[in-house]
């Protein structure tokens, strides 16, 4: 498989490194010095493209892939406002876009358990709260992961309309604490508070790696599809 990738940081080189294990070709590395670059593939050079980029860049690159008939993995969180857009745009090209705001097979086990417990305790009388700890890089806040948590929350509990962060805190919206500290891959967990006791659930996530390998394997499973996608569709046929 050849794959294009855009967004050359860590977690782009650590992606290379799971696509060559796994025999796969990486046919350019894209990042803000070099993006022209992508203006001299031709359309049958790319199987898949990976992006990884910045949420600044990311609905342009995701944008121009589509245009140019590549399918788009992309793992790039805070540019979510549009991507309405590019699910429109990737059914009117006939194409195929897989998004995802965490690529760890264990984390998208830890949303169907958010779900599950936060279903189990609609009706009960304790306070939610979350917080998400990252490296001191990541440039949005809160993360994507965090965001798809509280999603899931509202799905299962109409009282709850989104989230907010602290130290905001809105009645009817999940709050949630955003720390950056050193090198921290990734760090979750959702509590809820009564004065009798507390019930958390949490993940934290010891390397990129778990994300670079889930990214790698919805590549795989991308190519020869059309449509939009996401790790649920993905995890029903593991």
């Amino acid at each position: 498989m050849n794959i294009l990738l855009i967004g050359y940081g860590k977690m782009g080189r650590t992606i290379e490194q799971i696509a060559l294990e796994r025999s796969h070709h990486i046919v350019g590395r894209i990042d803000v010095q070099n993006r022209s670059d992508m203006d001299l593939l031709p359309r049958d050079a790319v199987d898949v493209a990976i992006e990884f980029s910045s949420p600044e860049a990311a609905f342009e690159n995701i944008t121009y892939c589509l245009r140019k008939g590549w399918p788009v993995v992309s793992g790039t969180t805070g540019w979510l406002n549009h991507k309405a857009e590019i699910e429109e745009l990737c059914r009117e090209q006939q194409g195929a876009f897989f998004y995802a705001s965490n690529y760890s097979i264990g984390v998208n086990l830890f949303f169907r358990l958010n779900r599950y417990l936060a279903r189990l305790m609609k009706e009960q009388p304790y306070e939610i709260s979350m917080t998400e700890i990252h490296h001191i890089h990541k440039l949005d806040a809160p993360s994507g992961t965090a965001i798809t948590l509280a999603e899931g929350i509202s799905l299962e509990n109409e009282s709850f309309k989104g989230w907010s962060l602290a130290p905001d805190r809105q009645q009817g919206r999940v709050p949630i604490t955003a720390e950056r500290e050193g090198e921290v891959p990734g760090t979750h967990s959702i509590r809820y508070s009564s004065e009798i006791d507390t019930i958390e659930i949490g993940h934290t996530a010891h390397s990129r790696k778990g994300f670079a390998q889930g990214a790698v394997v919805s590549a795989e499973w991308l190519v020869g599809k059309k449509g939009v996608f996401g790790m649920d569709d993905l995890l029903e046929k593991l």
